[in-house]
């Protein structure tokens, strides 16, 4: 069973590329609706968060668990390693993700919520295996409440993802790392103002990641263990609203649950 969660909506983003992969198991996600956005948060109330989440998981018999949140995946990946991988397998977004760009020689940015970027995460992990990288890491915290309010074609959204856009066109910059799981659903907007450069989802790359994780642990026969998949979606606070707000990153049939832990 693969547990994926995300402070909200943004991490099904993950799920779909996973799922788009050719990737079948059992799936829960959790999407902490009554803590996002997490970009805003400190290290410390993030751990408390995430720690329950990986309690939770650990409950249900999620065998691995994926950060579908760069900015938990920033913060407190190494705490929840120490705790819990001894019960669960974790794939960290931007640990996983970093390896990719180890042959990097252009200027690559990165587009992130506030604490991602405070976090120098991106360029922390890309520098262990590619000490020359020239990394530019930039704060797109509003990108979060566009895309959660379909604000895209709004003017001032506009205006705004324009600016995020050709601060780094005029960096230099020929990729773009979008390093939050909202972010690829402006890929189309962000293309307009800067076709120059290409923007990049980390999922692609860490859907590899857990293909060979799914390779060593099943043997020679990928997806052996299931021909089907199975969805359950649990959230911490209003499971409508994240059943509409998620419609536009995945098709959500099921009836989203209010985890027990939450209800406290």
């Amino acid at each position: 069973m693969i547990g994926l969660f995300d402070s909200g909506v943004g991490g099904l983003s993950v799920l779909r590329a996973i799922v788009q992969s050719g990737i079948n198991d059992d799936f829960i996600y959790f999407g902490d609706t009554k803590n996002v956005p997490y970009g805003t948060k400190n290290k410390e109330q993030i751990l408390s968060y995430t720690r329950e989440i990986m309690q939770f998981f650990v409950q249900k018999g999620v065998d691995c668990a994926v950060m579908a949140c760069n900015t938990s995946s920033a913060l407190v990946f190494e705490e929840l390693r120490r705790e819990f991988s001894d019960k669960i397998k974790i794939y960290p977004l931007i640990q996983s993700v970093a390896p990719f760009f180890k042959d990097e020689k252009e200027t690559i940015g990165v587009m992130a919520t506030s604490a991602t970027v405070k976090s120098f995460a991106y360029t922390r992990e890309i520098k262990k295996l590619n000490k020359e990288a020239d990394v530019i890491e930039l704060e797109c915290q509003e990108f979060v409440k566009i895309v959660e309010n379909r604000l895209y074609d709004k003017k001032e959204a506009a205006e705004y993802i324009k600016s995020k856009a050709e601060y780094l066109k005029n960096a230099g910059c020929k990729k773009a790392i979008l390093g939050c799981t909202h972010f690829p659903y402006l890929v189309p907007v962000l293309s307009k103002f800067a076709p120059e450069i290409e923007f990049i989802d980390p999922a692609k790359y860490l859907t590899d990641v857990i293909k060979e994780g799914l390779k060593e642990s099943l043997g020679a026969h990928l997806g052996a263990k299931k021909t089907f998949s199975t969805f359950k979606f649990y959230v911490s606070s209003a499971p409508e609203e994240f059943k509409k707000s998620g419609s536009i990153f995945f098709d959500i049939k099921d009836d989203v649950l209010l985890a027990d832990f939450a209800k406290c």
